[in-house]
């Protein structure tokens, strides 16, 4: 288990802290559904020490990445990024990663309690290639909304260049060394700031002491939780797992069907050529005034047609909303359910909230 390196400093700000992704964070700093507002119509800093890194380097780093993960990255430059996944030969998703190509090595980003996976699987596969994999112990803060490229400025003293979603480059922040990315996480516009744990709270405090002029709020892990569902991320412990092919979560932007063979690929084009997928990732409007629960399943005829792996209460449809894999014979938008617990819910599109930043390509 990891603790944020801002932990007790988060707590003397009245944080509760809360076990996520195999990391202590802070669950909420006054109230999830405020939080929520201010990413939606302006900014949110989120504490991401839930997310974990790795370097990949030497002479056969990118091959031994371009054989094994399903998107393409050796099209990648320096400074740029792609999200994508490792599967198994049934071609299930072992762990989600996003790739960011550096000068001499990748450095991959995933959940804290997926690193060690993540890092076994690729060693299983280093035999005469020359690759070195080490830890690469950086910490994340996010910086999500419409007003999050202005705020990032401001704190950082720099003017960002434009960027695409997962573009990258290294700086420097009141003497310590940093990473800026591009990366939503929240359907909104949004950038990291990589730095080590001596630098969190210099980059935590100069943007809070921006906030006002921002109308920015410190965030915790329940409104993204929120926010996520909002705009139809799945993360993986709930939508994505070694039970589900990239296709059936919507994962096109993690998947590249020109680049050659990769360990799983060929159930994966499998799935495509067929044209379709038995199950899909959906949305569902749920006509109660509580979140259903992960794993409760729709019934049609005695058969399950839809099981559930997020739910929450949206403040800003002021709905209850749900995430569920749903047979394809019932993905038609308005198409009605009923769960075990007598909950009916009504099929819906994703995203449920159009998102204004592009997700990773």
């Amino acid at each position: 288990m990891i603790n944020s390196p801002l932990a007790e400093y988060h707590v003397s700000q009245g944080a509760t802290l809360a076990e996520y992704h195999g990391a202590i964070v802070p669950a909420r700093f006054t109230n999830p559904a405020a939080e929520n507002r201010a990413v939606r119509t302006a900014c949110g800093l989120f504490d991401f020490s839930f997310r974990s890194k790795f370097r990949m380097k030497g002479r056969d780093h990118a091959k031994l990445l371009q054989r094994l993960v399903s998107n393409d990255v050796k099209k990648l430059t320096p400074g740029q990024g792609t999200y994508a996944t490792l599967l198994n030969a049934q071609g299930h998703i072992v762990v989600d990663l996003r790739l960011y190509c550096a000068e001499d090595c990748f450095l991959v980003d995933t959940e804290a309690d997926l690193r060690e996976k993540a890092v076994q699987n690729f060693r299983r596969y280093i035999i005469a290639d020359q690759v070195e994999i080490e830890p690469f112990e950086l910490f994340a803060l996010a910086f999500q909304g419409p007003r999050a490229r202005g705020l990032l400025e401001k704190t950082l003293h720099i003017d960002l260049p434009a960027m695409q979603e997962l573009d990258h480059f290294a700086s420097n922040y009141a003497g310590f060394p940093i990473r800026v990315v591009r990366a939503s996480s929240t359907g909104e516009e949004g950038y990291e700031v990589w730095v080590n744990a001596a630098g969190m709270e210099a980059v935590w405090g100069a943007a809070c002491g921006q906030a006002p002029t921002y109308d920015m709020l410190p965030c915790g892990w329940e409104a993204l939780e929120i926010l996520r569902i909002e705009v139809g991320i799945p993360r993986y412990g709930a939508e994505l797992g070694e039970d589900v092919i990239p296709l059936e979560a919507g994962l096109l932007n993690a998947l590249s069907f020109n680049k050659g063979c990769y360990i799983g690929q060929e159930i994966v084009e499998r799935a495509r050529s067929r044209g379709h997928v038995n199950w899909n990732l959906t949305g569902l409007i749920v006509n109660a005034g509580q979140p259903l629960q992960p794993g409760e399943k729709a019934v049609v005829e005695g058969r399950e047609v839809a099981e559930v792996t997020s739910s929450c209460v949206s403040p800003t449809l002021g709905k209850t909303i749900a995430l569920a894999y749903v047979r394809r014979e019932f993905t038609e938008s308005g198409a009605k359910l009923t769960f075990a617990s007598g909950v009916t819910a009504e099929v819906a599109a994703l995203p449920f909230i159009s998102p204004t930043a592009k997700q990773a390509v």
